[in-house]
């Protein structure tokens, strides 16, 4: 039997899977005074307070061909799943990687799926991915599967601060300090090309969360998963559970904390929810 083995970038805030072998390619965020590596030895409590005071420019770094060879290992057949193109060039360092290791070691494959999204969507792609392995697909068909599937999920956001944003050069300072101002949340979702959209701009938190339910409804959501991912907001999070429970009885909601990319980009306070279009 084939070694079957799923691996992503670290922007997927997962360290192991239960059924799968699984890998992680660390995302770093770089800064001119220290650099934090997003992997298991991270310690995110330390990197968020150490932001919470530091005023100066950051960036984030992909994993490089050489990263993602690692995270493969010596699967005969590899899932790949990266952060989305439109913000990192993890999809094109792991494209690279797939072309050494199927050239280096014949008749071994790589399949490399760009998310076009970040954080929780990738948890929906992977959990994909490990129920079509164990079900005993072949290579090609978990290929086409995943592909249909991922046009069935979606992502939407809510961040209380853009200042990583804008440090990052991702939006403007005038667009970042709209965030926080007289308590205004940004709401928004992956478009289909892979960037962040902003989508409302409401007052309080109460408002936001509403928003995120209603614009998950619009987008299709009915009965089927919903994953969050929080940043020191937990209470936020199981609110926000509640509520899409108590208007769609039928959804599975579960939960969990950022780790460190998606720490860096949601902020303190921030939450990403990815979810499944029926």
């Amino acid at each position: 039997m084939s070694v079957v083995k799923i691996v992503a970038d670290s922007s997927a805030n997962i360290l192991a899977l239960e059924r799968v072998p699984f890998a992680a390619a660390p995302l770093k965020v770089i800064t001119n005074e220290r650099e934090f590596i997003d992997d298991e030895d991270l310690d995110v409590d330390d990197m968020t307070a150490w932001f919470a005071s530091y005023k100066g420019r950051s960036k984030t770094s992909c994993p490089n061909p050489s990263d993602w060879l690692d995270a493969f290992g010596d699967a005969e057949e590899v899932f790949c799943v990266t952060i989305t193109s439109g913000l990192s060039g993890s999809f094109n360092a792991a494209c690279i990687a797939k072309q050494l290791y199927e050239t280096e070691h014949e008749g071994r494959r790589v399949c490399v799926i760009d998310s076009l999204s970040a954080g929780p969507e990738l948890v929906l792609l992977i959990e994909k991915l490990e129920e079509d392995i164990v079900r005993g697909l072949s290579y090609e068909e978990i290929c086409r599967d995943i592909r249909v599937y991922q046009q069935k999920t979606g992502l939407v956001f809510m961040l209380e601060s853009l200042k990583n944003f804008a440090a990052n050069g991702r939006v403007s300072p005038a667009v970042a300090k709209l965030a926080g101002v007289l308590g205004i949340r940004i709401v928004g979702k992956a478009s289909d090309q892979g960037t962040l959209e902003p989508t409302n701009k409401s007052r309080g938190e109460g408002r936001a969360l509403s928003a995120l339910v209603t614009n998950m409804q619009e987008a299709g959501l009915s009965k089927g998963k919903v994953r969050i991912a929080h940043n020191y907001n937990e209470v936020a999070a199981e609110t926000l559970r509640d509520m899409l429970l108590t208007v769609l009885p039928q959804v599975d909601v579960q939960i969990h904390a950022c780790r460190g990319l998606c720490s860096y980009y949601a902020e303190k306070g921030g939450m990403l929810v990815g979810f499944e279009k029926f």
